[in-house]
């Protein structure tokens, strides 16, 4: 059997970098796929540094045409795939709901939702090519379980639907042994602090002391991306 290989949506930086890299050490050949070559060469050198091997793959997830031909130059250079991790994702404009524009509004659905929906349409043929495999959807606390981001609307709603959207294919991709599981992250440190745009925020803060805190049981500390890609390198192994 050749080595499996493993998609990895949003690969530059962050979640998607950590489980590119923990994929990797797990002895998966990687497609580490980001906007354009410049946001994920770091990920594929440091691969190709440890003895792993990894290919650029240059998609906007949102693009239908780009995910089908960044899944068929990965799946023509590997000979298959088992492994999609749905990563990449954008918290957009948090802003009040009367001040929230469409075009902000359809922006973050496009990425976060529809790119979501993308990346999985494009890779469950190749999946069940392989005899089945294993589909991780990094979703979010913010759209399972806490309401409390200011003016974060559109963002919660891709989170929540993104759980949803797993759980109706678990059944259904069930029978051709591809599983599919949602990883929800609390606080972590990343970078997509630099894709939020926020406005009006004293309009949507949440007027209220949690007294617990942000992130109880770290003492206020948030977690790290390599521990969110300890969990995901488990679900996506035998």
């Amino acid at each position: 059997m050749k080595p499996a290989v493993a998609l990895v949506t949003g690969a530059g930086s962050g979640i998607g970098k950590a489980a590119a890299m923990a994929l990797a050490r797990d002895g998966y050949k990687i497609g580490a796929l980001g906007p354009t070559q410049e946001e994920i060469s770091s990920t594929v050198a440091e691969i190709l540094k440890t003895g792993g091997e990894a290919v650029f793959l240059s998609a906007d997830i949102s693009n239908e045409s780009q995910m089908a031909a960044a899944v068929e130059q990965l799946t023509q250079q590997y000979g298959r795939l088992d492994v999609v991790v749905a990563n990449a994702g954008i918290n957009g404009v948090w802003a009040p709901i009367d001040d929230l524009k469409l075009a902000e509004w359809n922006e973050t659905i496009s990425i976060n939702l529809t790119g979501t929906f993308l990346t999985i349409r494009a890779t469950v043929p190749e999946l069940k090519r392989s005899g089945g495999g294993s589909i991780i959807v990094v979703s979010s606390i913010n759209g399972t379980r806490t309401f409390t981001t200011p003016g974060a609307t559109a963002y919660t709603a891709t989170k929540a639907a993104q759980v949803a959207m797993v759980q109706q294919l678990a059944l259904e991709l069930a029978r051709h042994r591809i599983r599919i599981n949602a990883v929800c992250p609390g606080e972590i440190e990343t970078n997509i602090e630099a894709n939020t745009k926020l406005r009006k925020e004293d309009e949507t803060a949440i007027p209220v002391v949690w007294p617990e805190g942000q992130v109880p049981i770290t003492g206020g500390r948030p977690g790290r991306s390599e521990d969110v890609a300890d969990v995901i390198a488990f679900l996506a192994s035998d």
